[in-house]
């Protein structure tokens, strides 16, 4: 398993935990407020959310352990990498016109326009870290199979 794996799964899993916090507030402020698209959409990225923070926390303990878990494999995280790259680029993509509005300017640092481009931020953050990652394990894996039939006709 590569180095960087450890370090990459934990970063999707902090950015899983700070949207899960920003999704539950939004979450619990619109209630009973804006459309039904917009809070069908804030609750589409606490579910991402939780599914993030549950698997790569739990990839991370797998790793760092280093217990040989079948749910550990590079093929298993590479299908919950790729779900889950999807499950974000659909609530990033289907966020951005909901949300209203382009930049931020002039709002104060903290307000509803900031915190939903926040929201949208770390979606696609999620989405690219999840590719990043999966294409470094995809490379990682060509390059060990590469190494290990050039030392084996040596």
């Amino acid at each position: 398993m590569p180095g960087y794996h450890p370090f990459l799964f934990t970063l999707i899993a902090l950015l899983a935990i700070a949207e899960l916090g920003l999704s539950a507030f939004w979450v619990h402020t619109v209630r009973h407020d804006l459309s039904n698209r917009f809070k069908s959409l804030v609750i589409l990225f606490l579910f991402n959310s939780c599914w993030t923070t549950l698997f790569a926390g739990a990839y991370v303990f797998w790793l760092v352990d280093g217990a040989l878990h079948p749910l550990a494999s590079i093929g298993s995280s590479g299908i919950w990498l790729t779900i889950t790259a999807i499950l974000w680029g659909v609530a990033a993509g289907l966020f951005h016109p909901v949300r209203g509005g382009g930049n931020c300017t002039g709002e104060p640092a903290v307000s509803p326009c900031r915190e939903t481009l926040a929201l949208e931020a770390i979606g696609w953050t999620e989405m690219a870290l999840c590719i990043l990652t999966l294409l470094a394990a995809c490379f990682w894996v060509r390059s060990s199979r590469r190494s290990y039939r050039g030392s084996y006709y040596v």
